[in-house]
């Protein structure tokens, strides 16, 4: 897969003119490196009477998706059964990886190198018996730091292909 391609979110009045003109974007591998390293995630869906419901999870980054389990019965598989769209966001809000995409069941060919890499991250507290596992597939991603003075500067939304 190729990588997102990288662009300036709007952020309204607060784009210095060297950050509007593109300079100062974050590279992919700055988002892909905390999305790997995050040992704790959030992951928003949306109820079925439209509000918002977030929940910490556990998963990986591997293979350009988010992966990661949770009960069928759990109210964020219900909802995503119902509506996929999700968010998922990594544990530092001072560099910040912010994913929206779909949910979907993981492919049966993925599950061994998903349990191979949660093992490896988390030990084992999880195996086949499990299943089914989920991905999300992004659609965007937004990258921001938090310092005030790289803020604007450095605030990116990739956009994948």
């Amino acid at each position: 897969m190729r990588d997102p391609v990288p662009d300036r979110p709007n952020l309204g009045a607060i784009i210095p003119a060297a950050a509007d003109a593109g300079e100062g974007l974050l590279p992919w591998t700055w988002a892909h490196e905390r999305l790997e390293a995050s040992r704790n995630y959030w992951l928003s869906t949306v109820n079925e009477d439209g509000t918002p419901h977030a929940m910490p999870v556990w998963g990986v980054w591997l293979d350009a998706r988010f992966c990661f389990s949770t009960a069928t019965q759990s109210r964020k598989a219900r909802n995503f059964l119902r509506a996929p769209a999700c968010v998922v966001t990594t544990e530092l809000a001072s560099e910040a990886v912010v994913v929206e995409g779909k949910v979907a069941t993981m492919e049966e060919g993925a599950v061994a190198g998903f349990l191979r890499a949660y093992v490896a991250k988390y030990g084992p507290s999880l195996d086949a018996s499990y299943a089914p596992f989920w991905v999300v597939q992004p659609e965007r991603a937004f990258g921001f730091i938090e310092e005030a003075e790289r803020f604007a500067a450095t605030a990116t939304r990739w956009r994948f292909p």
